[in-house]
């Protein structure tokens, strides 16, 4: 099955999820979160999930591979995307960003090795990592509601029509041949990211009495800074005159 047909699957099952919850009651109601007996329903059924499947597999990633090897698998797949980023920077009208991203890009795949050493961030080539949704958002989408997929975790509504799109338009998974590389590479990527929350548990169980409001909040502070950052960055900082004022910041709301 391709990843566009199990998006689809994916996003029937969603829809079915939102109709059987959507009159339930629920002590958490909150009018800023109109899907929130459904999605307390998806975050339950992802930290079961998570539980069984996704945390043994990362934390025996962990154990298994020493820390150079984490770190390159960590490079590679940043590099990676980079592709998309480009490409999303482009729609975003981003001159600035355009050109650092791609050169980030062409230094790390030839000089880094395909990416596996991050070489650009030591010559001021920061990572940047864009997406439809932001791309969206800065062109006028930016206020949406919170959507928890199964599987892929917290998102928006914006955040969901993109994310097919993202992967068969921009990336570079759909080209990967043969299928059993290219999902051998997705298996890995998420593998490597799950490893790297391993760390930050314990800080979450702390500082969160209800993790679901705890992750919600999170990924929404977290996109709403990137659509301020991407609306911020419309004057190129290295030939911006002296003294000028930044931008004022676009409310998202």
């Amino acid at each position: 099955m391709s990843f566009s047909a199990f998006f689809r699957s994916l996003l029937i099952s969603t829809c079915v999820l939102l109709c059987t919850t959507a009159y339930a009651t629920t002590p958490y109601k909150d009018t800023t979160d109109p899907y929130e007996n459904y999605n307390r329903h998806a975050f339950n059924m992802n930290q079961k999930l998570d539980k069984v499947v996704f945390k043994p597999v990362a934390t025996a990633y962990n154990t298994v591979l020493p820390w150079p090897a984490k770190k390159g698998i960590s490079n590679f797949f940043s590099n990676l995307n980079m592709i998309p980023t480009v490409i999303n920077d482009i729609l975003q009208g981003n001159i600035h960003n355009t050109a650092s991203d791609s050169w980030r890009f062409l230094i790390n795949s030839t000089v880094g090795i395909l990416g596996l050493v991050d070489v650009a961030s030591h010559i001021d080539l920061p990572a940047h990592s864009e997406d439809l949704g932001l791309t969206l958002a800065k062109w006028g989408y930016k206020d949406s509601r919170y959507l928890v997929l199964p599987i892929f975790g917290p998102s928006t509504l914006r955040d969901t029509f993109a994310l097919p799109i993202d992967y068969e338009v921009t990336s570079i998974y759909p080209y990967i041949v043969p299928t059993s590389l290219r999902y051998s590479l997705i298996s890995l990527n998420f593998t490597s990211k799950r490893a790297q929350l391993l760390d930050f548990e314990g800080v979450i169980d702390q500082a969160s009495f209800d993790p679901y409001t705890f992750q919600r909040n999170a990924y929404l502070q977290r996109r709403t800074y990137l659509i301020r950052q991407n609306n911020e960055e419309q004057v190129d900082p290295y030939i911006a005159e002296e003294g000028n004022e930044h931008p004022v910041n676009m409310d998202i709301n």
